[in-house]
């Protein structure tokens, strides 16, 4: 019971890596608040969880949105009375389309939930983990963001900046009792590949380019064990940092 008696927010939580990362959380003695625009997905989440007698609560929100966001982390004070871990895991990709045909409208929206909902979420968390002096926030970033060309160039850009927010968050809170780090997976067996409708074909070709480098396919779970680890004291001595999973497919 690594996470006993800690409340954890969890976004994009109704399917693939949230879904596995509020099933283990919760496993390991979590509360947790299981967040997705998916409302119907984090319901049946939260039934598997309280079947197998944990707590949770499932919660409808666009990270795009500022009430939402800011209704997700009140739901998780009023529901439990505090926040302990904040997982920034929702994100959508971008049609793997290439710098020369992205739109202002395709850049602002992956902006908006994979760069923006991780701000607007964290900003939201700080003070409460300020007043009581800790907490863990844990972004998922992606292969895009510590390589060039793993999707296209609005998402790329998106995850670097995730990847840079990380560090400065957790730089910046490090003695004030927070820790805050990135976990960046390669390929991962979910359906975000939902989020997209005909892929640019260009894009789409170099950025699978270096595919048949990638040594496998993750699965949900391994991701939600990395983000244990992270939430847990277990990684008490880590902070602003990026843990690759991808079985070593950037390491080429």
């Amino acid at each position: 019971m690594r996470l006993k008696d800690k409340v954890a927010v969890i976004t994009g939580a109704a399917s693939g890596m949230g879904k596995a990362m509020a099933l283990l959380f919760a496993k390991e003695g979590a509360k947790v608040v299981a967040a997705d625009l998916n409302e119907e997905g984090v319901r049946e989440v939260v039934k598997q969880i309280e079947a197998d007698g944990g707590q949770a609560v499932a919660v409808g929100v666009n990270v795009a949105k500022e009430e939402d966001v800011a209704n997700m982390i009140d739901t998780a004070v009023e529901k439990f009375g505090t926040l302990d871990i904040l997982v920034n895991n929702a994100g959508i990709m971008d049609n793997f389309m290439p710098a020369h045909k992205v739109t202002d409208e395709l850049w602002e929206r992956v902006f908006n939930i994979n760069l923006m909902g991780v701000m607007r979420a964290t900003r939201k968390a700080l003070p409460i983990f300020l007043e009581k002096g800790e907490g863990v926030i844990i972004n998922t970033a992606s292969a895009a963001g510590i390589a060039g060309s793993r999707a296209g160039a609005a998402y790329t850009a998106s995850k670097h900046a995730v990847v840079g927010y990380t560090k400065n968050v957790g730089f910046q809170y490090a003695e004030k009792g927070i820790r805050c780090n990135a976990i960046a997976p390669g390929g991962v067996n979910t359906n975000i590949g939902t989020t997209m409708a005909e892929p640019d074909e260009f894009g789409m070709n170099r950025a699978m380019s270096g595919s048949d480098n990638n040594p496998r396919n993750g699965e949900p779970e391994e991701i939600a064990s990395i983000a244990l680890f992270l939430a847990s004291d277990e990684s008490s001595f880590i902070n602003g940092a990026v843990i690759r999973a991808d079985a070593g497919w950037t390491a080429y």
